[in-house]
């Protein structure tokens, strides 16, 4: 599996092309988005809202926890 670093899964979330998203939660488990975009980054919070295109769902996850992008391992 190709990796990146979390920099380079940033730059992948500022353009405005789609993309999935693996995440880790709070309690351990693991979150699949599809086809989301990112609408805002708190760089100091490190918090980010992402929006789902297919189901309009609303997203606020940690950029730490991002795991997975299109098929890619994100590393620290």
């Amino acid at each position: 599996m190709k990796k990146i670093h979390l920099s380079t899964a940033r730059e992948m979330l500022k353009a405005p092309d789609p993309v999935d998203l693996s995440v880790w939660k709070k309690d351990g488990s693991i979150m699949h988005l599809h086809d989301c975009i990112s609408l805002h980054y708190d760089f100091y919070g490190g918090w980010r809202n992402v929006k789902c295109l297919q189901s309009g769902e609303m997203r606020r996850i940690r950029d730490c926890l991002i795991f997975q992008i299109n098929g890619l391992e994100v590393f620290l």
